[in-house]
């Protein structure tokens, strides 16, 4: 078969290679070449021929080129993707999330389970951001936060918790060091996801 070139042969084949060696298997069968022969020809065991010979049987040639590719495709289409940042701004709770917080991982198992796509929750970061959301680093605020009464809490009450802290041998993690600035409801935070407020959608 022109333009096939067997004997030395890459250590995996791409699908169109897999192909165009069944279609030369095929050749040497109806030339008359003996099963055994063209498995070693073509580098392949004798089982794989005899599955060649079965389809040659029941359909011809065309059993055994390459089926085309069914079933849902791998990623998202662009109007899908501006569906999934409706649904990210309808909020995650209307998502049936428990909480309104968007985490990756939420966005992955939306998306799988509205379009049938598996993303790892990894590898959402890059459309997210062309959608223009971006990671946030909340800082939660109760609702009876009083201001005044953080910033007296920060001058006045603050630093003789912390030099007591130090005094009894313990170095203090990054996030409690830097509790000064935000008063004491601060917390160590966590990453969610959200709209960026330079970009729209």
């Amino acid at each position: 078969m022109k333009g096939v070139v067997m004997g030395q042969q890459p250590f995996r084949l791409t699908l169109g290679q897999m192909e165009e060696r069944r279609l030369f298997a095929a050749s040497l069968l109806k030339s008359g070449w003996r099963p055994v022969d063209v498995a070693d020809e073509c580098g392949v065991t004798r089982g794989a021929v005899s599955q060649w010979c079965k389809a040659l049987a029941q359909g011809g040639v065309r059993r055994l080129r390459r089926k085309p590719h069914q079933g849902r495709p791998s990623r998202l289409s662009s109007s899908e993707w501006k569906q999934v940042a409706r649904a990210f701004k309808a909020g995650a709770v209307r998502a049936v999330f428990p909480t309104e917080r968007w985490t990756l991982p939420r966005i992955a198992r939306l998306i799988e389970q509205r379009w049938g796509v598996r993303y790892h929750p990894r590898s959402l970061s890059r459309p997210l951001h062309r959608l223009g959301f971006s990671a946030h680093r909340p800082r939660p605020q109760a609702r009876e936060r009083d201001d005044a009464l953080i910033e007296a809490w920060g001058r006045r009450d603050w630093p003789r918790i912390k030099k007591g802290l130090e005094e009894a041998g313990g170095r203090l993690p990054s996030w409690m060091r830097r509790v000064t600035r935000f008063g004491p409801a601060w917390a160590p935070p966590g990453r969610r996801w959200g709209k960026s407020e330079s970009s729209s959608v």
